[in-house]
């Protein structure tokens, strides 16, 4: 959301999203950066965001704003900080250091945007970089742009590159999102790439409308007979290794252990959503 748009970081404390991202970056004019953070401040203050996780996304390394932004978020009653155009390990661990000295939380987390071609070149040293990073953020818009890549609705000239970054987030322990899709009254091609950055593995999906919302949230949920399988999962293997052995049979197929925590993952994940269905 843009930092100036005071009725969009209003609106915000309805929407179903698991997260609100208020931004300095690229919605923002270069002459309206400072009124910026006096609008999000503002907002932060009145509160009302439930449990929805509050992230800053700052002006990128190298730019006029960003050790400001920094030191500006290091004030602010949210939960992460996001840094666009990262393309380093030293770009993670510079900002970190400025977010320290400004007295920042250790809980405080880091998200990284992963958008452009030195980004992923350097992904796995950038997932380690920080103990504050929490999450890698693909941004395929920039990618295309520097990739000289043709749009194309399977995103085939993205593949390697959303990759290459799920592959560094989950070495490294880190939440993986999908890049955004923007045209948002496209429904059908967004569900498609929904569906697809699932596929892929991504926890989630970045968002520029809130009518996206329901359509990600939906799809990237565990479907009910996805949580049927996963019980039966767990109950056949917790049957096999309480009577002694490592593996089971489940409708002729075998199930292992990696099987039985990906599903408690699942089931896990599905009460999560329940909860905050319920709030």
């Amino acid at each position: 959301m843009p930092g100036t748009n005071a009725r969009a970081m209003e609106k915000a404390r309805e929407l179903a999203a698991d997260g609100v991202i208020f931004d300095l970056e690229d919605s923002v004019a270069p002459d309206a950066k400072e009124g910026a953070r006096a609008q999000i401040a503002a907002a932060l203050g009145h509160g009302g965001y439930g449990k929805r996780e509050l992230l800053l996304r700052v002006n990128g390394a190298g730019t006029q704003w960003h050790d400001a932004d920094l030191r500006f978020a290091a004030t602010l009653p949210i939960d992460g900080v996001v840094l666009p155009k990262v393309e380093e390990a030293r770009d993670v661990s510079a900002s970190d250091a400025v977010l320290g000295a400004a007295g920042a939380p250790l809980g405080l987390s880091l998200w990284c945007m992963m958008e452009t071609p030195r980004a992923i070149l350097h992904a796995e040293a950038i997932a380690g970089a920080s103990a504050r990073l929490a999450g890698l953020i693909v941004g395929t818009e920039d990618l295309a742009k520097d990739l000289r890549a043709r749009p194309r609705p399977d995103r085939l000239p993205f593949i390697p590159s959303l990759g290459i970054a799920l592959l560094a987030a989950r070495a490294a322990g880190l939440v993986a999102l999908d890049s955004v899709y923007p045209d948002f009254k496209d429904e059908d091609g967004f569900a498609a790439q929904c569906r697809q950055g699932r596929d892929l593995g991504f926890d989630g999906k970045t968002l520029i409308h809130p009518r996206q919302i329901a359509t990600a949230n939906a799809l990237f949920a565990p479907e009910p007979r996805e949580i049927e399988e996963a019980r039966r999962v767990i109950a056949a293997f917790d049957t096999a290794e309480a009577a002694g052995r490592g593996v089971a049979t489940l409708d002729g197929k075998m199930v292992e252990r990696l099987h039985a925590d990906a599903a408690r993952r699942l089931l896990a994940l599905a009460a999560d959503i329940a909860e905050r269905d319920a709030r």
